[in-house]
């Protein structure tokens, strides 16, 4: 079993994120918590394996990061630490994210 902690991303709304991927083996049958997790994804590594946007913000200096996923967009901070592990895992590049910016309708 191998594991690697990725930056800590402080949120705007209050919360501190600290990732940790675990790798023990082959995958199992996933369960969701009902009441915690509406859908799981099962989305191939190399799926997110393309470079993120970095857009600007007036109420910011720091860039927000944002990823092409599923159809849509996701935004810093699941964006950067989705971008921190497959730089990681796919590619041996350690990169920092915890700079970053969320976009405004997440500092609530």
């Amino acid at each position: 079993m191998s594991s690697a902690l990725s930056d800590d991303y402080a949120t705007r709304s209050g919360f501190l994120i600290t990732p940790v991927v675990v790798w023990g083996g082959p995958a199992r049958t996933l369960v969701r918590q009902s009441s915690e997790v509406a859908r799981i994804h099962l989305i191939p590594l190399a799926d997110f394996d393309h470079p993120p946007e970095l857009l600007r913000i007036p109420e910011s200096s720091a860039p927000v990061l944002r990823l092409a996923l599923l159809g849509g967009h996701v935004y810093a901070p699941t964006a950067a630490i989705i971008h921190q592990f497959c730089q990681l895992a796919l590619h041996g590049f350690t990169t920092r994210v915890a700079h970053f910016e969320q976009p405004v309708f997440a500092w609530r």
